[in-house]
């Protein structure tokens, strides 16, 4: 990508509120579940571990590769669908974390905008956002 703009998409694997694990950008022209897909590659697997996704990522191969790293895949099927499966309802409601990092990142101007022309350019910018939301947030374990 040459150019960040408004239609850029901003992928995120968030553990907390306030802790990022991987972030990358895509074209808005491009689908979801490709770059899910790459997200989950760069975290490799974890055993065991819920990976809470948006049903944009809800595709067969996208599952697969979760279930191939230990993941276990807590998505809702699409409405469509011919054969649906059960999922967890109460850890799914956890998803709306990922959705909290993002509102505490269009609280800056910079992130909001998007009037970023190269894509570096935008993931810097949001780096150093993350950045100032991690120092901002007060720490759960203080060390004495």
């Amino acid at each position: 990508m040459s150019r960040g703009g408004r239609n850029t998409k901003v992928h995120v694997v968030s553990d907390s509120e306030s802790t990022l694990v991987e972030i990358h950008l895509s074209p808005g022209n491009e689908h979801d579940a490709a770059h899910g897909r790459v997200s989950m590659a760069a975290l490799g697997s974890f055993m065991g571990a819920r990976l809470l996704m948006d049903r944009a990522y809800e595709g067969d191969p996208t599952r697969l590769l979760a279930e191939s790293f230990g993941l276990t895949p807590v998505v809702p099927p699409k409405r469509n669908r011919t054969d649906p499966w059960e999922y967890d309802r109460q850890a799914y409601k956890g998803r709306n974390i990922v959705e909290r990092v993002f509102n505490r990142m269009k609280h800056y101007r910079k992130a909001a905008t998007r009037y970023d022309r190269l894509d570096a350019t935008f993931l810097a910018n949001l780096q150093l956002i993350l950045i100032a939301i991690q120092l901002k947030t007060p720490s759960k374990n203080k060390l004495v």
